[in-house]
């Protein structure tokens, strides 16, 4: 039996042609770039989203950078991120020239520890070396950040926050999206996300009219908004007209396409990734040290079903012989990592963090896991003894 970790035929064949007729459609009407499926697209993810703007980008890491480029940060200026993530979440800090702080997690959900965060910016601005600006949240494994609390601390010390969804997008926390907290809610479409292109692709979502100006002018090579055109004449065509240093980094046409068909179906699968953990749950409790824990209020979109097992190297060879694929994330946390090792971790540094490291573990997760074969994984995990 072959078990996949993540099935996207699965999910491509449920939908029944309808991914391949809109990139068809697509494919004939030669907008290639920035073409009508790209603002349909922006305009029910915003709506999905609960946002006034959304905004499509090349990928996930752009969408983080973004926000920075239109806030002018600059170095000298603290952002504080987890570590243990992916590497973009931190990677973007340096091209800007400005000093990640790595910040612990909650041992229970993985995601930014509010107490470890407002110490670490207490101890950043004892130290006098650099200036507090932005904190990065990220909705580890698919689950939100606990924004209320992270919000009141960026509130106390007057810093943005970003809401990293790349794993997270349509995760809720007491019905509602993260960005009711955050300022910018980031996201990516890799085809591995719950909500995946084919290819790569990403989003900025956020209320703010003038910063979705901004964004919209820096994705497109600094290119003129409409802001920028009050009050002025031009004796030339102004989408020549470079306002700003940008970049290019605009969503594909063809993703787009892909992208509209499967937003279609999304909250639908949400519900049903969460049937599947919640079964997990119940059936690999007794068996491993710890299964998943959601904060309270919180709805998970389960980008990964994590668990944690004193043996992880073990059971991961063992469920290898028997046909089930594991997933480590993250096994080298990004402070330890080299790129990052020079760059400050905040007050007390990462216990936690350099813990969980050690004794986690992802099994198969997708929303067309049927209970067949989740059971044949249960029983694989079941049978492992240290």
């Amino acid at each position: 039996m072959s078990i996949a970790f993540i099935d996207l035929q699965a999910q491509r064949l449920r939908l029944n042609g309808a991914i391949e007729a809109a990139v068809q459609d697509a494919v004939t009407g030669g907008a290639w770039v920035m073409g009508p499926q790209v603002r349909q697209f922006e305009a029910d993810l915003a709506a999905f989203g609960q946002a006034k703007h959304a905004l499509g980008c090349a990928n996930g890491t752009d969408a983080l950078i973004l926000p920075l480029m239109a806030w002018g940060l600059r170095p000298g200026d603290a952002i504080f991120v987890p570590s243990f993530t992916f590497a973009a979440t931190a990677e973007i800090v340096p091209w800007l020239g400005c000093t990640p702080v790595f910040v612990d997690i909650d041992t229970a959900t993985y995601n930014m520890d509010p107490a470890h965060l407002e110490a670490s910016i207490e101890a950043v601005k004892a130290e006098g070396r650099l200036m507090p600006k932005v904190v990065i949240a990220v909705d580890l494994f698919g689950q939100p950040a606990d924004y209320p609390a992270i919000r009141a601390i960026c509130d106390r010390h007057g810093l943005k926050l970003i809401s990293d969804s790349a794993q997270g997008f349509g995760c809720t926390l007491n019905g509602e999206h993260p960005l009711k907290w955050a300022d910018v809610t980031t996201t990516s479409f890799f085809p591995a996300k719950p909500l995946g292109c084919y290819g790569d692709g990403g989003a900025v979502l956020t209320n703010d009219d003038d910063l979705a100006q901004e964004i919209d002018s820096l994705r497109v090579h600094g290119k003129a908004v409409a802001k920028d055109l009050v009050g002025r004449t031009f004796d030339h065509d102004p989408k020549y007209l470079n306002m700003r240093i940008g970049m290019n980094s605009r969503l594909d046409t063809i993703q787009a396409a892909v992208l509209i068909e499967k937003l279609k179906v999304f909250g639908q699968e949400i519900e049903w990734r969460n049937r599947i953990a919640a079964r997990y749950n119940e059936r690999l409790a007794p068996h491993v040290s710890a299964v998943p824990q959601v904060i309270s209020g919180g709805v998970s979109n389960w980008a990964q079903y994590t668990i944690e097992h004193p043996d992880r190297d073990g059971l991961a060879a063992h469920l290898k012989a028997h046909g089930v694929p594991t997933a480590v994330y993250y096994p080298i946390p990004c402070h330890l990592q080299p790129a990052y090792a020079r760059y400050p971790q905040g007050a007390g540094g990462l216990p936690v963090t350099e813990a969980k490291k050690d004794v986690v573990i992802s099994l198969p997760m997708h929303s067309d896991l049927d209970e067949a074969t989740q059971d044949t994984i249960i029983a694989a995990v079941a049978s492992y003894k240290v």
